[in-house]
């Protein structure tokens, strides 16, 4: 039974090659109904989104692609809270989240959601260990030493937590990033281009630990990414055009996916 919102479901008539249909999730903790957003009024309007019916599960790693204008970054900034949709609804791990008050979002993105971003966003003056603690030190949260040391671990920064950012590598400050945003146990992770400013090889590191976290640690992530071979690490890739979920496909390898964004540039 295909038990994917009705939208998505139309759009996957006919699938590109090389994509399977996804189905939706049986645990979803992302459930957006009608999301539109448009920008400017009148004939100056540009409607970044159109109508967007997801259901994103738990414990998996989504992508999401498009063309530039898209509306690919507006439909993470939208889900993660820090964007507010023309129309239409967010439930995030329970909460209706689109119409919370700024304190209450704030809280909820404190507490439920974490942010990887290109840039890596670090506080120069703190060393990667202080760094990695930083939301439980804003939050007043209880440390629970056991998880930061396995974090820590995990993401081999072991012989470089008394390093400040500017004495890291690109890659090292990216691994702090990561255990930053994991060290809350967040409901979902959202990684804006993550190795947009990273090596081939470095970027292929923090993908590596990336697909650990979903793997190992059951996290949930949202990936938005122009970099075919990133999204090839994805569970589930959504493609957009124009506002739109077009395509809503099963995991793909990297070839598979330059064929859905050629024929996406093609159809422009």
């Amino acid at each position: 039974m295909d038990i994917r919102p009705e939208s998505t479901a139309a759009m996957q008539e006919q699938l590109p090659p090389g994509c399977d249909a996804a189905l939706g999730a049986d645990e979803a903790v992302i459930v957006a109904r009608g999301l539109g957003r448009t920008y400017g009024e009148g004939i100056a309007a540009v409607h970044a989104l159109r109508g967007v019916d997801i259901d994103l599960a738990r414990g998996h790693l989504t992508g999401i692609m498009g063309p530039s204008g898209s509306g690919k970054s507006t439909l993470m900034h939208i889900l993660a809270g820090l964007d507010e949709p023309t129309e239409g609804s967010v439930v995030l791990d329970g909460t209706e989240i689109t119409d919370l008050k700024e304190r209450a979002l704030t809280q909820l993105r404190r507490d439920k959601i974490g942010f990887i971003f290109q840039t890596f966003n670090l506080l120069p003056t703190l060393t990667a260990e202080e760094n990695i603690r930083l939301p439980l030190t804003i939050a007043g949260r209880k440390v629970d030493e056991e998880w930061v040391a396995q974090l820590i671990d995990t993401v081999g920064l072991g012989d470089r937590l008394t390093h400040r950012p500017s004495e890291l590598s690109g890659g090292q400050q990216q691994r702090v990033a990561v255990a930053r945003a994991l060290v809350g146990r967040p409901a979902v992770l959202f990684a804006d281009e993550p190795t947009g400013n990273l090596d081939s090889r470095t970027g292929d590191e923090v993908l590596d630990l990336l697909r650990r976290s979903v793997e190992v640690m059951g996290q949930t992530i949202v990936m938005v990414t122009h970099d075919a071979h990133a999204a090839s690490i994805a569970d589930r890739l959504l493609f957009l055009q124009d506002g739109r979920i077009v395509h809503d496909c099963a995991h793909m390898d990297r070839d598979e996916i330059f064929e859905v964004i050629k024929s996406l540039e093609d159809a422009r």
